[in-house]
């Protein structure tokens, strides 16, 4: 439960590394703040609004429960970047592997095989590993 917080506590920091556990903990926990959000937001009946129809007899209190929804998710835009650039530093990559998410289908893809990988043992260029394991030796 420790690491699902972790990357709040490192709010910006793109330094360091990050083990699996810590990213795939905190995506957890912005999947479970969305699926409670949006089951709000559907009780409310703010499906119409989601989608975009001006017509909608629109609940105030679903517009706010929205707005609500859009400045957390705007507060976890950073660390959830910060801790994907840490997840890429694990695995020896640099953080401008980010950006191959931009490459509609393929790069989601590639990008999603970089954070399944085990970080590299031992140190890398980006610091300690983060398990504590020691590098391995040659014979």
């Amino acid at each position: 439960m420790d690491m699902m917080f972790e990357p709040i506590r490192k709010y910006a920091q793109f330094s360091g590394r990050a083990r699996r556990k810590e990213y795939w903990m905190f995506f957890l926990l912005i999947i479970g703040i969305e699926i409670v959000f949006y089951t709000l937001m559907g009780i409310l009946g703010a499906g119409p609004m989601m989608a975009g129809d001006p017509t909608a007899g629109a609940n105030p209190v679903a517009g706010l429960l929205m707005l609500v929804f859009c400045v957390v998710m705007l507060g976890l835009f950073i660390p959830s970047l910060a801790v994907s650039v840490r997840r890429l530093h694990d695995t020896n990559r640099s953080g401008w592997w980010v950006l191959i998410a931009l490459i509609p289908f393929l790069g989601a893809l590639v990008l999603l095989i970089f954070m399944l990988l085990d970080g590299t043992a031992g140190d890398n260029r980006f610091g300690p590993d983060p398990k504590g394991r020691e590098g391995l030796v040659a014979a």
